[in-house]
């Protein structure tokens, strides 16, 4: 059987595209080329299974009173089980933490985080029952955020919380035994809404995943 990666994000996992003259289909969906969870597949190759579970809007414990199903704790037990047996569960979350209207501060979100992590060690879905996990702290968003209408909606102190991230989820990854990659100067934003990733941005993420991830699986 192939070694089975799960990942499990947020619009940057789904592929979203900000600009549709990034996107070679003109979409607002980074295609099978062009997505960053593809992409490693493409990269790692045919001994692995990329298995893409991004959803716009996740966050990592937290619900969002305009959105339904949002938080990633309600679906982490079955998106895991769905998948058994897991060899790497690759979580990428924190940008939508950061709405004003969630009311949590970084390091909150840090702790939404290990509380995910925690639940996600539980599932019976590992293979031969060992957890692992890369906890990837998305790049920075933007000041450039507030010249968009997205800004409006994701309400102020999103910028602040999210370049303070970093420095909250390092030792819970560390706490966690799990392993941990900063995306901040790895993989580019757009500027447009300056908090999703450009064409070449989910380049640069599958590339320096696809060096990293055998690493965790050997």
């Amino acid at each position: 059987m192939k070694k089975h990666i799960v990942c499990f994000g947020d619009s940057n996992t789904h592929g979203y595209c900000a600009d549709p003259n990034d996107c070679a289909d003109g979409g607002d969906r980074f295609n099978e080329d062009e997505r960053w969870t593809c992409l490693l597949q493409k990269g790692l190759g045919e001994d692995y299974l990329v298995l893409e579970e991004g959803l716009s809007g996740r966050t990592s414990v937290f619900n969002d009173p305009l959105h339904e199903c949002m938080s990633g704790l309600d679906v982490i037990y079955s998106t895991l089980m769905s998948h058994e047996p897991v060899d790497l569960l690759i979580i990428m979350l924190g940008t939508n933490d950061t709405k004003e209207r969630l009311g949590v501060s970084a390091a909150c979100i840090s702790i939404g985080m290990e509380r995910l992590i925690m639940k996600a060690k539980t599932v019976m879905a590992w293979r031969d029952g060992r957890p692992n996990i890369l906890v990837i702290c998305p790049p920075h968003i933007g000041e450039g955020l507030y010249l968009r209408p997205e800004g409006d909606a994701m309400g102020l102190g999103c910028p602040e919380k999210s370049r303070a991230l970093s420095r909250y989820l390092e030792p819970v990854a560390r706490n966690q035994h799990c392993a941990y990659l900063d995306a901040e100067g790895v993989a580019e934003f757009n500027r447009l809404d300056c908090m999703h990733l450009t064409r070449r941005g989910h380049r640069q993420l599958a590339e320096k995943l696809t060096a990293l991830v055998p690493t965790l699986l050997s």
